[in-house]
């Protein structure tokens, strides 16, 4: 199977390139072969490959710089978006297509469902919403992933973050009254091959449509910095006192949701798939960062 993925350098992206096994080819490509930004590049580009599925992962992921760079959020997150599942239609094959937690408002007081009702309260996560409304209409084989807090052992990240911020600090402020599920790009990376290999060998509907995919359980910003930073200090690594604080002590341009959490059970009953428990796969990315930064 050959699986082509939009963008060379986003986390699942190069997670896919990291685990994928023997027999199956992963191809990203990005620009300037594929821009979002222009949807004239996409089909050729895409075409080029020959894919058996396209992963739709590039997006415009600056949460906060998208609220006074809407358009640029936009053209990337909507048309971009909607122009790969597009692509993916003419070739015939099945999309998939990963969009976020920032669909909804996070007012909810228990884990989203697929059903539940979209609200976003920023830029990015209009942006996305449109999106996902794109990539449905623009091929009926489509499978939309939304996730949450994704960190991996690849570019810019909460645990990375915190990792680096360690090193100089002693005292680190968290945000403690967001709560959602940290979720692995290695994880989102296995399931997505498993759900792509399906896609690519049934027909069946009931296996398309939208999903929720994050790592099991759920925290706060400040949980999940606690939990960084124990699996750090075990491993020799740098660590820091977590001091919890309110997001209104931490005011950002772009509002977050409140709630994010995700419930998977629809991808469970559906697929059998549900990702690992957030701390087991935590201490696999601390690992791996704290390997390459010695």
């Amino acid at each position: 199977m050959r699986i082509a993925v939009t963008g060379r350098e986003g986390q699942v992206a190069r997670s896919l390139l990291a685990t994928a096994p023997s027999g199956i080819e992963v191809i990203t490509i990005g620009r300037p072969e594929l821009d979002l930004a222009n949807p004239a590049s996409v089909l050729p580009a895409l075409a080029a490959a020959q894919p058996d599925v396209i992963v739709s992962a590039a997006a415009y992921t600056a949460v906060d710089k998208a609220e006074s760079e809407p358009e640029s959020a936009f053209a990337v997150n909507a048309a971009g978006a909607g122009a790969v599942s597009e692509a993916a239609a003419k070739l015939g094959i099945p999309v998939i297509h990963l969009s976020t937690d920032y669909v909804f408002s996070g007012e909810k007081l228990a884990p989203y469902v697929e059903t539940d009702p979209t609200g976003p309260i920023s830029v990015y996560g209009s942006t996305k919403l449109e999106g996902e409304l794109r990539v449905a209409a623009g091929n009926t084989d489509h499978v939309i992933l939304r996730t949450a807090w994704v960190y991996s052992p690849f570019g810019a990240n909460f645990v990375k973050t915190m990792l680096r911020l360690a090193e100089t600090r002693d005292e680190l402020r968290v945000v403690a009254d967001q709560r959602g599920c940290p979720t692995s790009a290695l994880d989102i990376a296995d399931a997505i091959l498993a759900i792509a290999a399906r896609l690519k060998a049934d027909p069946d509907p009931a296996l398309r449509g939208t999903f929720h995919l994050t790592g099991t359980g759920e925290a706060t910003w400040a949980d999940f910095a606690t939990e960084i930073f124990a699996q750090s200090r075990a491993l020799g690594g740098n660590s820091a006192t977590v001091t919890p604080i309110t997001t209104a002590e931490y005011p950002t341009p772009a509002r977050r949701p409140a709630n994010s959490r995700l419930s998977g059970d629809k991808l469970a009953a559906t697929y059998g798939i549900r990702l690992p428990g957030w701390k087991s796969s935590t201490e696999i990315a601390v690992k791996a960062i704290l390997k390459n930064a010695i």
